[in-house]
This record gives C-alpha cells, sequence and structure tokens, in this order.
C-alpha cells in the first residue's frame, strides 16, 4: 500500500496536465474569463515574481493586468483558432510545475472580402508554460512561445 506522499507526484502532474489543456481550451474558446482563471492571481499574481508572458515575437510582459491584456488583444483580432498540442513533458517540483510542448496552431487568417471567412493557416510555436502550486490549485505563472522556424528535417 502506497502513501499520500508517493501518490502525490503523479495526481500532481495529471492536475498540471489539467490546468496546461484549461489555457488551450480558454484560447480556443475566445474566452477571456475562463483565460483569467487559469493564470495567477491576488498575492501570487503581486508579487515580485508574478505573471509573466511572452507572445511569440512580443517584448516580455510583466505583471497579471498586462499579461490579461494582451490576451484580450489577440482574441479580439482572431477569429478562429485551434491547438494540437504534441511533444507535452510536464516536470513538478514540490510547487512548481514545467509544462513544454508544441503548440501546432491552425487559425484563421484574414478575408479577402467582407462577410467572408479568411484562408486556414497554419504554424508551430514550442512554449514552455510555468505553474505554481496556489490556495486555488495550479496556476499558470510563465508562458513563453517561440515561432519554430525549420522543419525539422536539417536536424540531425
Amino acid at each position: 500500500m502506497t502513501g499520500p506522499e508517493e501518490t502525490r507526484p503523479e495526481g500532481d502532474e495529471q492536475a498540471v496536465e489539467a490546468a496546461n489543456a484549461a489555457l488551450y481550451a480558454a484560447l480556443e474558446a475566445g474566452d477571456l474569463d475562463r483565460l483569467t482563471d487559469v493564470w495567477v492571481s491576488g498575492a501570487d499574481a503581486d508579487d515580485v515574481r508574478g505573471a509573466v508572458c511572452v507572445h511569440p515575437g512580443w517584448p516580455v510582459l510583466r505583471g497579471r493586468a498586462s499579461v490579461l491584456r494582451s490576451y484580450a488583444l489577440i482574441m479580439a483580432h482572431t477569429e478562429y483558432i485551434q491547438f494540437f498540442l504534441t511533444d507535452v513533458e510536464v516536470e513538478v517540483l514540490g510547487d512548481v510545475a514545467l509544462v513544454t510542448c508544441t503548440e501546432n496552431i491552425l487559425s484563421g487568417g484574414e478575408a479577402e472580402a467582407e462577410g467572408e471567412l479568411g484562408p486556414l493557416v497554419g504554424g508551430r510555436v514550442v512554449a514552455s508554460n510555468l505553474f505554481r502550486r496556489t490556495a486555488e490549485g495550479w496556476r499558470l505563472w510563465s508562458h513563453h512561445g517561440s515561432p519554430v522556424l525549420t522543419s525539422g528535417a536539417d536536424e540531425e
């Protein structure tokens, strides 16, 4: 029979995976309220190590308000987005967890004529999502996304 200490890491990994999935589900749904719930809040967000985000091609955003504002802008200008996550790895160390993954993104491009849907555009981003254990559960503390600019064929 195993004790709570022995089963905790596996449960933590599942909880972190669920929190990570909630991030992408909120983005796909364009639901800023759900996205807000994923990020650290209160004292966890206001301390020196508060929310940090780097979207591909953006400067570092620090602080919960700046991070959430960036997502509001992205959602306001994105008609459709879908994430297919691959290479998902979860590492839990105490009250901090790191999720690395590849975001295979399908999004709606700009329409040529008003009232029409734009073409679907694909892209890949590698992401590091850092979570903190809070009283409310695992919350996203830092997101860093970097575009994949190579096909991988050149890698040895």
